[in-house]
């Protein structure tokens, strides 16, 4: 397959390869030169629990979710 560098630098992932592998807007990748004109492109792992807090804050159901300011859940 073939993709071309955008005047901004930017290179398109194929959709063919983002279907496969469900890549999505906004995930990120390491890059690495591997030699001249040879680049590798790794998916970054997203943590299982990146995002929970704001998806917590952010629920339609008032007071769902109240955060405590505390040190400690030793006081609670």
């Amino acid at each position: 397959m073939t993709t071309t560098v955008s005047s901004k630098g930017q290179i398109v992932l194929p959709a063919e390869f983002r279907q496969m592998d469900q890549v999505e807007p906004g995930q990120q990748f390491d890059v690495e030169r591997v030699d001249r004109g040879e680049y590798r492109f790794v998916r970054r792992t997203v943590p299982p629990n990146e995002g929970a807090i704001q998806w917590l804050l952010d629920c339609p159901h008032k007071d769902f979710f109240i955060p405590i300011d505390s040190e400690s859940t030793d006081v609670l």
